[in-house]
């Protein structure tokens, strides 16, 4: 439909109205979304003035759609750098990617001689590349689209493999504990792997009597061999629907659960208290260094928190005041910032070291809290259902990209749909299975697209315009070139942490 939008604005001179696209090719207010690639669909409104949106209205649209599943391990990642190293990562990562952000939004007003009020990133990077912009932003999109789809998988099986054990000890009148240390466990919080980077499937049972039972369930409900398969009978068919609105009226439970995630680390944070022990250099038995060499990891999982690059444009084509376009961005990207900033140092912070060791912190920080524990199970309830509403959303953009650019059409056959969606859900069941770090896979995705449409294409842009009107100074080309060269080394980190 936007190709079908473009070639009407495109048949005649930019000067002439006579050929917009006139409005029955224009998909009705409440078929039009913006997607975002690991956060919720935005519904977009009609082009009248009177639907035009309020600054703070457009700050908030721009945080709950960058705020995803990479908030779960920013604690994680915090840990892998080093507090104190970590902290001014999220900072600097912030900054870094809000100016890459700005140039993209800017990337539009290089072009003179076409109307591009119409267009997106990706129009922006044909024109300047070709047919090479544009197949590549599209598989870099792919990337980041699959990535997250991946991620939802080990996430969903995660929280249905929790959900299912909270039932069970319920209905038991039972306790069933994780963790391979009773000692371990401590206000409520565990340390399930003893610092093991490969997530633990281990529980321990109380209960006294027959265990004939527990050993049953403990087979036909393991969160890596059991639980998985059980998401494709909910989600394939979910996945061959034409049309996604249906699932795109519950995106407001994203905003939710993230409001929910700061009140559960509040209200344990209070319970707990802080546990804080600052060394730079030496690994001690309870706390990590602040610095550490790991500290890439972060990176690759803030490029991709941070990332919103291929939709800005469109998120800010509805601010009523686009003269407020830079100063609502720099105000979305502050409060996302100090979101990271919040979840990451209070998990890092409350985690009881002693008895338990920093290094305990989990890729998802909610496996850090038992089954059994009643808010955490609240959490993982919101958590669960909202990812499997965005799902099928993924699943759509990634089937209207693919499908639509190699057949021209985004539904060509049942056979061509469902050969897709089969494919995209075995590799989340194969890496739920064989590859179950969430953390890991963020960043090598996030490292992935980003440094395409963060870090290469927007610094090119930049300056192949400031050369064609002969303004490229060499401090300029120096700045983003490092830029360009700061993406390519993140992605290259990835490989060998």
């Amino acid at each position: 439909m936007n190709k079908r939008i473009h070639y009407y604005g495109r048949l005649g001179p930019p000067s002439e109205n006579s050929l917009v696209a006139p409005d029955h090719v224009i998909p009705a207010p409440e078929e039009t979304y913006v997607y975002s690639p690991l956060g919720s669909a935005l519904k977009i409104g009609g082009g009248d003035s009177s639907e035009k949106n309020s600054s703070i209205v457009t700050i908030f649209m721009i945080w709950n759609t960058m705020m995803g599943t990479s908030i779960l391990s920013i604690p994680w990642g915090i840990k892998q750098a080093g507090f104190t190293t970590g902290v001014v990562i999220i900072s600097l990562m912030g900054l870094l990617t809000l100016y890459c952000c700005y140039r993209v939004l800017k990337s539009r007003v290089t072009i003179t001689s076409i109307d591009t009020s119409t267009w997106e990133f990706p129009d922006v990077c044909q024109y300047y590349f070709g047919l090479f912009g544009r197949w590549s932003s599209l598989l870099f999109s792919l990337v980041s689209l699959v990535g997250a789809m991946i991620v939802y998988w080990v996430l969903m099986s995660n929280f249905l493999f929790n959900t299912g054990k909270f039932i069970y000890s319920k209905y038991k009148m039972s306790y069933v504990y994780e963790g391979s240390h009773l000692s371990r466990v401590y206000e409520r919080i565990i340390c399930p792997n003893n610092g093991d980077s490969t997530p633990s499937n281990e529980t321990v049972d109380f209960i006294f009597g027959n265990s004939t039972g527990f050993t049953l369930f403990q087979m036909c409900w393991n969160k890596t061999n059991t639980v998985p398969l059980y998401l494709i009978i909910i989600l394939l068919p979910l996945l061959n629907f034409r049309s996604p609105s249906f699932f795109a009226k519950f995106n407001v439970l994203g905003t939710v659960s993230v409001l929910y995630l700061v009140s559960l680390i509040t209200y344990k944070a209070a319970r707990i208290g802080f546990h804080f022990h600052f060394e730079w250099d030496e690994l001690q038995k309870y706390f990590v260094p602040e610095f550490r060499l790991s500290f890439p990891q972060l990176t690759g999982i803030l490029t991709l928190a941070f990332f919103i690059h291929n939709c800005i444009i469109t998120l800010l084509k509805n601010n009523r005041n686009p003269e407020n376009n830079v100063r609502d961005l720099s105000v979305a990207y502050f409060l996302v910032g100090l979101t990271y900033l919040y979840v990451g140092v209070m998990i890092f912070g409350l985690f009881p070291s002693p008895p338990l060791a920093k290094e305990c912190i989990q890729q998802n920080f909610l496996d850090n809290f038992p089954s059994n524990d009643i808010l955490s199970f609240i959490a993982r309830i919101f958590l669960l259902f909202q990812m499997m509403t965005v799902y099928p959303l993924l699943g759509y953009l990634v089937r209207v990209q693919l499908l639509g650019h190699i057949f021209g059409d985004t539904y060509p056959s049942i056979l061509h749909v469902l050969g897709l969606n089969i494919a995209v859900v075995a590799v989340g069941v194969v890496m739920a299975k064989f590859y179950p770090n969430i953390g890991g896979i963020i960043r090598f995705s996030g490292a992935a697209c980003g440094l395409a449409f963060v870090f290469v294409y927007p610094c090119l842009i930049h300056m192949i315009a400031l050369y064609r009107s002969q303004r490229l100074t060499w401090y300029s080309a120096v700045i983003h070139t490092s830029i360009i060269v700061i993406g390519v080394g993140n992605l290259v980190a990835q490989f060998l942490m």
